[in-house]
């Protein structure tokens, strides 16, 4: 399974942002509305940057991707132990995992940022996401 290489966001604005965010595409400051949203985003991450760090260190948050696959998960059950999960990015439990198999395995689950797996096992995982 390939990861997707982003997520899609929905916000709302007001009509005036709106305009000049249009006024500033119409003059060629950005491409298109997207653009200006990432750049914005972007520069508020990096106006942030050091606040980010040291949460993610104290959080013990896994950086980027993680993809968990159903032998992982076998292992960890045969192992007698359970997993916190802790991910800043996109967390992938893999399509083969049963709803079972994710529960007996993964004692919490904290994903800042995207989680891919089955509706199934979303569902049976529910009580253990923060």
């Amino acid at each position: 399974m390939k990861a997707p290489e982003s997520e899609k966001l929905t916000i709302n604005l007001g009509f005036v942002d709106l305009g000049r965010i249009d006024l500033l595409v119409r003059d060629g400051f950005y491409s298109n509305r997207s653009d200006f949203i990432r750049t914005a985003i972007r520069s508020q991450l990096v106006a942030h940057s050091e606040i980010a760090t040291q949460a993610t260190h104290r959080l013990s948050l896994e950086l980027g991707l993680r993809t968990f696959t159903r032998a992982d998960l076998e292992a960890v059950v045969a192992s007698n132990e359970r997993l916190d999960i802790r991910v800043l990015g996109l967390a992938i439990i893999s399509d083969d995992v049963t709803p079972a198999l994710a529960r007996d395995a993964i004692a919490s689950l904290t994903v800042l940022g995207a989680l891919h797996a089955s509706p199934e096992v979303k569902a049976a995982l529910s009580d253990r996401l923060s």
